[in-house]
């Protein structure tokens, strides 16, 4: 679900937000107002609608095959200290192959996926550079006094620019193609973020592995769960309000495109809400 506004929230552990939403106007938090807008990177617009070459990205489905373990809950484990490290050089061999690519040359569907593998390989290298770590968070190599994180720091270079994952999340992905479901896709590293995907996303399944990384997670209490009368959503849907309809009648729209019956109806019946995110890493314990 990449990855800042995700460094201004300092808490590592469940974060519950006091925010009830009674009237749902929207979800006005310091959270949300502090949120990096979508803000184009004008230079990464450039594409070949008549395109048709590939990318090969079947090294980074294998290397995810390696290291990524399902748990009981459902929320996808990845072996930092074993197999990922283990198999570290073909990991930095996918991420060189990539920064090799003159990805403006492509058409929108590769470029898109390509974006998309790439933050979630940058994430995973960038983990295993400061590895053992109990948080994304507590890797503070981002550039400013307030910064957390390792979301502003340039990690990789594409033609000739240094790129980070706050480059990739918030001026690609999100002002580009300006669709919600980019958040189910991209991962940060956290127990609270949509799994990290399993395979690599390609351009042909594109629009499958979206609609189903939403699925998954909002029909997971990770997403969206209902505790003691009260819907408790993910702080994504905070934090991000504007791609989920700029609205709380938005998101809860979005959200029931994607919610199993039973959790749909409690969305359009129930009208107080709190948020909650697990920053802890989403290691394999033992790893």
């Amino acid at each position: 679900m990449s990855a800042s506004p995700r460094p201004l929230v300092l808490t590592r552990r469940l974060v519950v937000a006091t925010v009830l939403v009674l009237a749902l106007p929207a979800f006005n938090t310091v959270a949300g107002a502090l949120a990096p807008e979508p803000d184009l990177w004008d230079v990464w617009e450039a594409h070949d609608p008549g395109s048709t070459a590939r990318i090969d990205h079947s090294a980074w489905t294998a290397y995810l095959g390696e290291i990524v373990t399902p748990d009981a809950q459902g929320v996808n484990r990845v072996d930092y200290g074993g197999a990922a490290m283990a198999k570290r050089a073909d990991l930095d061999a996918y991420i060189a192959t990539l920064a090799a690519i003159p990805i403006s040359l492509y058409n929108r569907a590769e470029q898109e996926a390509y974006w998309i593998n790439l933050y979630n390989a940058l994430t995973i290298q960038v983990v295993l550079d400061h590895y053992p770590v109990q948080s994304i968070q507590d890797i503070d190599i981002s550039p400013g006094l307030f910064s957390s994180g390792p979301w502003g720091k340039e990690l990789v270079e594409i033609e000739g620019r240094g790129v980070s994952l706050n480059d990739v999340e918030h001026r690609i992905l999100r002002p580009i193609w300006r669709d919600p479901r980019v958040h189910y896709v991209v991962n940060c590293a956290s127990i609270g973020c949509p799994n990290l995907l399993p395979v690599a996303a390609t351009a042909d399944q594109m629009d499958a592995l979206k609609n189903a990384a939403a699925r998954d997670y909002i029909n997971d209490p990770r997403g969206v769960s209902i505790v003691d009368g009260e819907v408790v959503l993910s702080k994504i849907y905070e934090w991000f309000t504007e791609d989920f309809g700029n609205s709380s009648a938005g998101v809860v729209a979005h959200l029931q495109l994607y919610a199993e019956p039973a959790l749909a109806a409690d969305l359009q019946a129930i009208k107080v809400y709190d948020f909650a995110y697990d920053w802890g890493l989403n290691d394999l314990p033992g790893s």
